[in-house]
Formats: C-alpha cells, sequence, structure tokens
C-alpha cells in the first residue's frame, strides 16, 4: 500500500498504531511547523531519552513514595528503606545530567562540573545531618564514601579489567599524584587524633576548643590544596593528565557516545533532581534515629557503608565498565579522583560550613576510624605504586573493605574517643 500522506505531514501510514504516533522517541513531532506542538515534543522526548538511558531508573518508582511516607510520617522503618532506594536512580540521573553538562562545557569548567556533582550526593546529606546536629553520620558518611572508593571500587576495577588479562597498566605520575594527596588527607586525620590524645591529660588547655581551632585552619589549608590540584591537573601540567587518555579513544567511533541533553537541558535536569535528592536526604536522615533503636546497626555503620554505597551507586558502575573496557586510567580517575574530592574538598567545606552555622564538626575521626583510613590509603599505595594491577591485587582491596566493614558493623557508637558530644558543653 502506498504511504497516505496526512495534512499533519506526518507520512504515516494507516496502519501506523496511535501509540506508535505519540511516542515521545517519535521525532517527526519536534519538525512541527507549529511551535506549540514542536517545543512540548522535544520536552518529552528529553525526558523519555533521560529516564531510559539506565536500567536504573525503574528505582525512581521509589521516590514519590518515599517522599509520600515521610511527609505522611509512616513507620520510620519504611520510610528509610524507601528513601534508601528512590537515592540511588537520583544519584544515577545526577551522574548523567552531570556528563551530559559535563561535555558540552570544555575539560576545564567540565572537571569543575564534576568536582562539584560526582559527590553532591553524599554532600546533600551530609549538609542535611550537619544542620541536625548529626556529626556522627557526617564524619562517618565522608569516611565511608572515601573508603568505598579507593577499596570496593578500585578492587572492582581491578577485578573486571584484569579478567582474561594478565595485567592492566596505567599512568604511574597521576596515579601518584592522587594517592600523594590522600596521604596528606590521612595526615589531616591524624594529627588532630594525635593532639587530642596529648591535650587530653592537659589541665590547663581546653581540648574541645583547640581541636576546632585546628579543625578551622586545616580545612582551609586543605581547599588551598585542592585547588592547587585543580590549577595543576587542568592548566599548568594538563599535558600529564591528557597523556594517561586512551590515544584509540579519540580513532574509536564506537566509544563516541551520543550526547542528549543540552546545556539548558542537563542544567535544569541537576536542579530537578539536586532538589529530590535534598527531599528524601531530609527523610533519610531524619528516620535514622529510630532506624539505630529497632535494626541494632550504629549510627557509624550507616552512615560509613550504607550511604556511601548508594550514593556512589551511579561512579561504581560507571568505573567497573571502563576498567572491563582496559581503560584504567580512566577508571582510577574515578575511583581514587571521588575520594581525593571527599577528602580534600567536601569535608573541608563542611568543617567550614559547620563554623559557620554553628555546629561543632571537626577533624577529629574516632581513633579506631583515623586508622583505618590510614592503612587503607597505605594498601592502596602500595598495589599502585607499580603502574600495573591485577585481579589479584583486586581481590585484596575488596578483602580490606569487607573486613572493615564487618568491624564497623559490631562497632558501637559509645566507644571511643567521641569528642563531638563534649564540645560546646
Amino acid at each position: 500500500m502506498p504511504e497516505q500522506h496526512h495534512e499533519n505531514g506526518y507520512g504515516a501510514d494507516e496502519r501506523t498504531g496511535l501509540l506508535g504516533r505519540l511516542n515521545p522517541s517519535n521525532r517527526d513531532f519536534q519538525h512541527d511547523d507549529r511551535i506549540w506542538v514542536r517545543k512540548p515534543a522535544h520536552a518529552a522526548w528529553l525526558v523519555y531519552k533521560t529516564l531510559t538511558n539506565s536500567y536504573i531508573n525503574v528505582f525512581l518508582v521509589f521516590v514519590p513514595l518515599g517522599i509520600i511516607a515521610g511527609a505522611v510520617g509512616w513507620s520510620p522503618t519504611a520510610i528509610f528503606v524507601l528513601n534508601f532506594c528512590a537515592i540511588i536512580p537520583l544519584a544515577a540521573l545526577l551522574s548523567f545530567a552531570t556528563e551530559e553538562l559535563s561535555a558540552k562545557l570544555g575539560q576545564t569548567i567540565g572537571g569543575l562540573m564534576n568536582a562539584t556533582f560526582g559527590n553532591a550526593v553524599e554532600l546533600i546529606v551530609s549538609i542535611v545531618a550537619l544542620k541536625a546536629g548529626e556529626i556522627r553520620i557526617v564524619q562517618s558518611s565522608m569516611l565511608g564514601s572515601i573508603l568505598s572508593n579507593i577499596l570496593l571500587v578500585l578492587g572492582c576495577c581491578f577485578i573486571a579489567g584484569g579478567y582474561g588479562r594478565e595485567q592492566q597498566e596505567f599512568n604511574t605520575t597521576v596515579a601518584s599524584t592522587m594517592s600523594s594527596l590522600m596521604a596528606v588527607a590521612s595526615a589531616s586525620l591524624i594529627i588532630p587524633a594525635t593532639l587530642y590524645a596529648v591535650l587530653r591529660s592537659s589541665k590547663s588547655a581546653n581540648s574541645s576548643e583547640n581541636i576546632l581551632i585546628l579543625s578551622h585552619g586545616t580545612a582551609i589549608i586543605l581547599l588551598i590544596l585542592y585547588h592547587m590540584y585543580l590549577y595543576f591537573q587542568l592548566k599548568s601540567h594538563k599535558r600529564l593528565f591528557d597523556g594517561s587518555q586512551d590515544p584509540q579513544s579519540e580513532e574509536d567511533p564506537e566509544d563516541e557516545e551520543e550526547h542528549i541533553l543540552t546545556p539548558v537541558a542537563a542544567g535544569i535536569a541537576l536542579i530537578i533532581v539536586t532538589v529530590l535528592v535534598a527531599v528524601c536526604a531530609e527523610y533519610l536522615v531524619g528516620s535514622i534515629d529510630s532506624i539505630v533503636e529497632t535494626s541494632g546497626m550504629s549510627k557509624t555503620f550507616i552512615g560509613l557503608v550504607l550511604i556511601p554505597i548508594v550514593g556512589n551507586a551511579a561512579e561504581h558502575v560507571t568505573a567497573v565498565i571502563v576498567a572491563y573496557k582496559d581503560k584504567m586510567d580512566l577508571a582510577i580517575g574515578v575511583a581514587i579522583g571521588s575520594s581525593m574530592q571527599i577528602a580534600l574538598l567536601v569535608t573541608p567545606f563542611l568543617v567550614i560550613l559547620g563554623w559557620i552555622i554553628g555546629q561543632p564538626m571537626t577533624l577529629h575521626f574516632q581513633t579506631f576510624e583515623t586508622v583505618v583510613f590510614f592503612l587503607s590509603v597505605l594498601v592502596v599505595n602500595y598495589l599502585i605504586q607499580d603502574g600495573a594491577s591485577n585481579y589479584l591485587e583486586g581481590a585484596m582491596l575488596l578483602g580490606t573493605y569487607f573486613i572493615i566493614a564487618l568491624a564497623f558493623f559490631i562497632y558501637p557508637d559509645d566507644a571511643g574517643d567521641v569528642l563531638v558530644n563534649t564540645v560546646g558543653r
């Protein structure tokens, strides 16, 4: 049967179903001369492509359920579980929109955007917890995000990349620069813990106030170091980091992905998703006290293991996929780079924010947490110093992470030298 052209100019035949004509992916609507048809159709197509870019987005059904549960006042367990599941696809959408925006704005601004939004979920959850005075949740979620990236994610990358390969090689200069900055970050936690142990026996010194002063000064120094690293990476020593990219990636058309969102559309998506994450995080944090009482889990375990896994879910998947494709420089950049952002940007920012709003957020973590962080950074530095990786090294990192997770599962909140309970009294 010859094609029948209708007055609307779509050129659909009589067998075209109604759903086929109204499908947002049918781009004929976007070329319609009528603006009131073209604009909504294009917007619907963008929403359709955004929501169908990942299978993780099927969990978006938990977003309205989680918000309703918190607004109506369902049981704390239901509120926690629903909002916990809701943040997973929101984190994936946040990562997708950030990548779309970064691709259109160039390397320099794109790097800043990734630094800002790459750990946005943890930042939002931590700001909400900080306002509520839940400093243990803030500290443990920051530490947990770092550990999950340098141990869990990097370990999975080494195993995925080592599948079917004897070993993978990566740029040792870039990896050593990042790991050295992580060592500086671990020193910024060890010094306050050591100073507190010394000052605690002093009768003349005010330990709480002195630790706050040290934390505020250290936070400012770490922020300066992070901005110097950005200049080092994006400007003065750009060649070192550009040289770490796979030279075949530009020549292989299969690796080039079609970007869907314009900068304006990606910006709007970022705003909408960030607001939804903030709402879900508000209900999630508000239900933690009840979850601790009913489940027996500690706040430290929730903040150190559960929240980072949710917040970094999209980054975890991305890093493992690129490692499997033999792009270890990119995988290490995602894993260690994200940890470095948390240690040198997000955590110091939260210390400064706590200073502004009157919350005693410090860089003094409990002694056990500080030792765990230092040992984890030490293990990672040993494994990446030779510029090569294999599946056995990945298994070592995963084993270390699971040992730490098990230790914190049985670690009570009232153990150790909790300074935050005495600050401000």
